[in-house]
Formats: structure tokens, C-alpha cells, sequence
């Protein structure tokens, strides 16, 4: 059987590859496909992971707060400590295998594969997503921090009011990098059953033992779609980042337009007062 499926092969590269993308260009698709479906589900649930662990390893105790709340936030910052160092230490395929076997075996809990890769992708990408999102609040000037408490903000409001918006802009790279990893990386998750461009390619290539064809178009695939949330991720940064130059204008067209005299020194702004405007009409 497996030499009359080699002789229906053409025997040049080229033609072995249109004969695969012919046959089996649907099937790789729709592995390349679950591998995007996964890579950005479990990326975007991993960051909101990251930002809930990066808030709390954050929350200061002071000499005034009870022994309770000392207690508990030194037990909770022990946990997630533990946490991101045992999923940034260790790979995701032996994560996966421990997480979805022992699940079964210590549980009874048997994870369709699409759960699983979710929940392995997510809390793989939480962990280094947390040590990020820590450092992004960090590189934030310890004065807004004080400004906001100054006004009587918590913590959380903090965080989530003055700190994230600024962190976010910092971080956004770090975000763009680890989906472009986990892209890359759903391919490990082939060892639980999960029918991404890997598995699909490897059984395509064990059936024809064209490796060489097979992963040569794989690689491609991968390529163009790393490339292309590379480029993505790049235009959205650039977009958070704002335009280079504010233009100042001439005539202001309400009141609360910004004029200015010198279009070198933006400094020396100054507003029109509406009540001047409406007295001229």
C-alpha cells in the first residue's frame, strides 16, 4: 500500500509539494487555523491572567495594616510566586502531558483537547505575562502612584486607572512577542491529541514519508503568520504611540483650540476664551 501511494507521488520537489497543498491544503488550513484559534484565545486570557497576578504581587502592606491582611497577601504572594516560577521553569509540552494525564488520572477529569489547550496555553502565557505586566508597573514613575493615592484612590484603582493605561503602551511589545511564541509553540500540544498544523502535518508526511515536502510547506505557513501579526502588532503600537507632532493651528475653530505663533516651539500655547469668541460675533 505505502509504495503505491510513493509511485502516485510526481518525482520532482516541486510537483510532490502542489501534489500535497493539492490533496491535503484543506486539512493543513484548517490545522493552521485551531493553531490561531488557540495561540490568540489563550494569549488574550493569559495577559488578563497576568495583569490580575502582576496587581496583587504589587498591593504594598504597610506598618498600619492588620496582621490578617498581612498573613494572607504574604500566603497569596507565596502561591503565585510558586505559580510563575514552576510554568516559566518548565516546558509546555511536559506541562501539557502532567496537566491533561494527571488531570485523568488523580481527577477523573477527562479534557476534550480544545479545553486543554486553552487552560495549557493560558496559564503558560499568565506566568510570563505576569513577571511583564510586574516590571511594566514598575517602569511607571513612582510619582503617579502617589499622585492617585493622594487623592484618596486604593490600590486597585490605581492599577487599573492610572498605572495600567501607561504600563500597557510598555508592555505591548512583550504581548506581541509571546503570541508569536505561543503560534509557534501550540505545536507541542500534539503530544495530548490536538489537531493543530503540526499534528496535521506529521500525519500527512507519516502517510507518503515526504517530511521533507510536507514541512517545508508547515514552515511557510508558520512564517506568514508570524509575520503578519508581527507587522500588525507593530501598526497598533505604532498607533498607541500617537503622532510624532502636534500641530498647533492658526485660527482656532472653537473655542478650546490650541494657538500658537511659532510652529518650531510648541511650548508657548494658549487657549481662547469662548466668552471673547462669542463677544466678537
Amino acid at each position: 500500500m505505502l509504495n503505491f501511494l510513493a509511485a502516485s507521488l510526481p518525482s520532482d520537489f516541486f510537483g510532490r509539494i502542489g501534489y500535497i497543498l493539492q490533496n491535503y491544503g484543506t486539512s493543513m488550513l484548517k490545522g493552521a487555523g485551531t493553531t490561531l484559534i488557540i495561540a490568540i484565545i489563550g494569549t488574550f486570557i493569559g495577559c488578563i491572567i497576568g495583569f490580575i497576578v502582576g496587581i496583587v504581587v504589587t498591593i504594598p502592606v504597610g506598618p498600619h495594616d492588620s496582621v490578617f491582611k498581612k498573613v494572607i497577601l504574604k500566603i497569596v504572594k507565596i502561591i503565585l510566586k510558586i505559580y510563575v516560577e514552576v510554568f516559566r521553569g518548565t516546558p509546555m509540552m511536559v506541562q501539557a502531558m502532567f496537566i491533561y494525564y494527571g488531570a485523568m488520572l488523580l481527577f477523573n477529569i477527562n479534557m476534550g483537547w480544545w479545553t486543554a489547550a486553552f487552560f495549557i496555553v493560558s496559564i503558560n502565557t499568565g506566568a510570563y505575562m505576569a513577571e511583564t505586566v510586574r516590571g511594566g508597573f514598575l517602569s511607571v514613575p513612582i510619582g503617579q502612584t502617589e499622585g492617585a493615592k493622594a487623592i484618596g484612590m486604593t490600590h486597585f484603582q490605581t492599577m487599573i486607572n492610572v498605572i495600567m493605561p501607561q504600563a500597557l503602551r510598555n508592555i505591548m511589545p512583550q504581548i506581541g512577542n509571546n503570541l508569536i511564541i505561543n503560534i509557534k509553540d501550540t505545536c507541542v500540544l500534539s503530544c495530548i491529541g490536538v489537531v493543530e498544523l503540526f499534528f496535521t502535518s506529521k500525519s500527512v508526511a507519516g502517510t507518503y514519508y515526504t517530511y521533507f515536502e510536507v514541512f517545508t510547506v508547515t514552515m511557510v505557513m508558520y512564517l506568514i503568520m508570524t509575520l503578519f501579526f508581527s507587522y500588525l502588532l507593530r501598526f497598533i503600537e505604532r498607533k498607541m504611540d500617537g503622532p510624532k507632532n502636534y500641530q498647533m493651528v492658526d485660527e482656532p475653530k472653537s473655542g478650546y483650540d490650541i494657538k500658537t505663533t511659532d510652529t518650531l516651539a510648541y511650548t508657548s500655547g494658549t487657549l481662547t476664551d469662548p466668552r471673547k469668541l462669542e463677544g466678537e460675533k
